[in-house]
């Protein structure tokens, strides 16, 4: 069972009944030759270290090796904790867990890179929240994770996840792309949904370049992983009520990786342009190496 882009993996989902959780399930043990228990058992194990590294950073002030970015996720939880949030605590856990866990990626700390390390925040930021507010347990949140999956493999195998090759948005984009999809499924919603969330939100991102400051994962890096996570939630949302994309999944992708490939080197994660070469890019990227040579 094999489905080479987002419409046949809808008519696989629709024909055999199934959602994008199953079909995500299904493929793992085929293509690793394992039982439905070591597919799962091996989510799980990921799904832990995505609670870890979402939580670190807001527990205690983490910062990375350059120090270009750290402590952030700490201030988050304890504005969190002070009530006067005016988007809600869903949306200040969200961000707050995406920014913990990129903090914890920049530190050398333990991360899942789904599907990069540079967005390595956004889906268990989101899949952690929407888990929490929903009410579901860890098994039906680990299903969210297949769930990801399922529209991860379709992205790769049509498009692009690099920074180097496609921009920010085949990074971060797929990340909140895949969540969105997730959380879609996770509140009920069709496969059908959840292809509409993914399309809507690289609709919403397409052209998003890959300038980090220095060359490091951290700046700009970080609070993209916020963004994102705030974008699939949202979009989850949107398509929950009822809204759906005028330009399906498979058409969004691929005008994702067109724009990608028609960048420009500079914005394809070289630092060589956009925020990488500012005047304070440039003063932050020297202030990094002149520490790193002391």
């Amino acid at each position: 069972m094999f489905a080479k882009d987002g419409l046949e993996l809808l008519e696989i989902c629709e024909s055999k009944g199934i959602s994008l959780s199953e079909y995500a399930i299904l493929y793992e043990m085929d293509s690793k030759e394992a039982t439905r228990e070591e597919v799962i058992e091996l989510m799980r194990k990921h799904y832990e270290v995505m609670k870890r590294s979402c939580s670190e950073g807001m527990e205690k002030e983490v910062y990375s090796v350059s120090g270009l970015i750290g402590g952030d996720g700490y201030k988050i939880k304890k504005y969190l904790n002070s009530g006067k949030s005016i988007t809600g605590n869903v949306m200040i856990k969200a961000m707050g867990r995406a920014i913990s866990c990129a903090e914890v990626n920049a530190s050398m700390g333990q991360i899942v890179a789904c599907p990069t390390a540079g967005s390595c925040g956004i889906l268990p930021a989101v899949i952690l929240t929407a888990g929490e507010k929903l009410e579901l347990s860890e098994d039906e949140q680990i299903r969210g994770l297949f769930s990801a999956a399922a529209l991860g493999l379709i992205i790769a195998q049509n498009a692009t996840l690099a920074g180097a090759e496609g921009g920010c948005q085949a990074e971060c984009g797929s990340a909140a792309a895949m969540s969105a999809a997730a959380v879609v499924e996770m509140m009920g919603g069709s496969p059908k949904m959840s292809l509409d969330a993914a399309a809507i939100v690289f609709k919403n991102i397409i052209g998003l370049v890959c300038d980090p400051i220095a060359g490091l994962v951290e700046v700009p890096c970080a609070k993209r992983n916020f963004a994102g996570a705030i974008s699939a939630l949202t979009t989850a949302d949107l398509v929950m009520a009822g809204v759906e994309s005028k330009i399906p999944f498979d058409d969004a992708l691929s005008a994702v990786y067109t724009v990608g490939k028609n960048m420009p080197s500079e914005l394809r994660e070289t630092a060589l342009g956009g925020l990488a070469i500012t005047k304070t890019g440039m003063e932050l990227k020297e202030k990094v190496f002149n520490n790193l040579e002391k």
